[in-house]
């Protein structure tokens, strides 16, 4: 079987799943639980300085799909609202419990240098592995001048990042928030502030959602709403983004990644570690479905890198990054055609409403001898965007088939048509 152990910032990991710091590593009780079940290590809940903060009742809102699938949950939960010193205390024993697992101790405080480095001695003199400092929560410590406040500012990133260097002889990894325009920037300043990984990404700003006989955001506390922090499957486009951006890029394509961003089945593990993640964070798969997924997530990983020939995560991780290029770098003479298996139809008449009404006209439709319907693709007209491919609700009905050519590989800064601009 395929190894599934992994190593980031210096730190080996039986495997690359940890819970994220979130409200199943609250506490103990749910830590010791999570690693019964197999996960290889957590990111305890966040811990800011006595007293601890207030949380409200009501926290999360949901966005569901039509079928009411959960897509994506909105939490308003802040930090941990337990004194510190129980958590530290809690985190001193599950270390003795579980000497062979992880566990990263997540800090927040206020931009002055010696609250981050106080509560970065009492956290790493528990016997953390590793020290998180959130730097990306978009409600509620932000508007306290904490998390995406300092998170959103590339010179607070660095500041808080060198503080916590300065004082503790263990990894330090940076968690950067998604509500910015250039992960780069911050990803960048945490290195400079000596940062051995970032993790990433952390909630997106969002209402969920509004009540529309209360009228006030979701989730409704006494009559208000406000926004929170967006996670779960919905988000993982965007974390997959943002962690090729600081793969790819010259200036941080060394610093180690933890990522995070809607990791539900063992399919989103292996695509961020392709794209370049040393480890992953999972938080709300688990809330929807408890600690056992880890079950499926290791079993559907190992499955695949034994079918593929991996021996272990270091043989696929960052394989895709070498075909992540920027848009005009693709090949402009490459051509595709939608091809319909008429065997496969159900004659539902989708691919044909979406391309007739918002694309090209491409897929013709018409009566046959047996009195249903056939469509079939013109491909005078069709241009290959695969929209009838996606909308199909048959597997592997519409193919997108290359059509073949002799044209050699043309970007589109070589495309005839820019070389006259370029010209006049």
């Amino acid at each position: 079987m395929a190894d599934l152990g992994c190593t980031i910032a210096g730190i080996e990991s039986i495997n690359p799943f940890w819970l994220a710091s979130a409200p199943p590593t609250d506490k103990q009780y749910n830590v010791e639980r999570a690693f019964a079940a197999g996960w290889g290590g957590v990111v305890w809940k966040t811990l800011g300085e006595d007293p601890p903060v207030v949380n409200v009742t009501s926290r999360y809102g949901v966005h569901k799909d039509t079928s009411r699938g959960i897509l994506g949950i909105n939490n308003i939960e802040l930090i941990s609202d337990r004194p510190l010193e129980v958590n530290l205390r809690e985190i001193e024993a599950v270390r003795k419990n579980y000497p062979d697992r992880i566990i990263i101790g997540s800090m927040m405080a206020p931009v002055e240098e010696e609250l981050w480095k106080s509560l970065a001695i009492k956290i790493a003199n528990t016997g953390v592995h590793g020290i998180e400092l959130n730097l990306g929560c978009p409600h509620g410590m932000c508007e306290r001048g904490m998390g995406s406040a300092i998170g959103q500012v590339p010179q607070m990133v660095e500041d808080t990042t060198r503080w916590v260097r300065e004082v503790v002889d263990i990894p330090v990894f940076t968690k950067l928030t998604p509500n910015t325009t250039d992960i780069l920037l911050p990803a960048e300043a945490a290195l400079a502030g000596g940062a051995d990984a970032v993790a990433l990404i952390n909630t997106v700003n969002s209402i969920i959602g509004v009540d529309l006989d209360q009228m006030a955001p979701n989730p409704v506390l006494d009559g208000k709403g406000t926004h929170g922090g967006y996670c779960g499957s919905a988000v993982k486009p965007i974390a997959l983004h943002m962690v090729a951006e600081i793969a790819r890029n010259g200036a941080t394509k060394d610093l180690d990644i933890s990522a995070i961003g809607g990791i539900t089945t063992w399919r989103d593990a292996a695509e961020f570690i392709a794209l370049g993640a040393n480890a992953l964070q999972v938080c709300t798969a688990a809330m929807l479905y408890g600690f056992r997924i880890i079950e499926d997530l290791h079993d559907g990983l190992s499955d695949f890198m034994d079918a593929k020939g991996y021996k272990s995560i270091a043989d696929f991780r960052g394989r895709a990054i070498p075909n992540t290029v920027n848009w005009n770098d693709l090949n402009m003479n490459y051509d595709l055609k939608a091809k319909i298996d008429q065997d496969k139809c159900i004659e539902c008449g989708r691919c044909h409403i979406a391309c007739e009404d918002t694309s090209h006209q491409a897929i013709r439709m018409q009566a046959n001898e047996k009195g249903g319907r056939d469509f079939t693709v013109v491909d005078a007209e069709c241009v290959g965007c695969n929209l009838c491919q996606h909308v199909c609700p048959v597997p592997d009905c519409i193919t997108m088939v290359p059509q073949e050519n002799d044209l050699p590989y043309l970007t589109w800064p070589e495309h005839p048509k820019n070389v006259l601009k370029a010209v006049e």
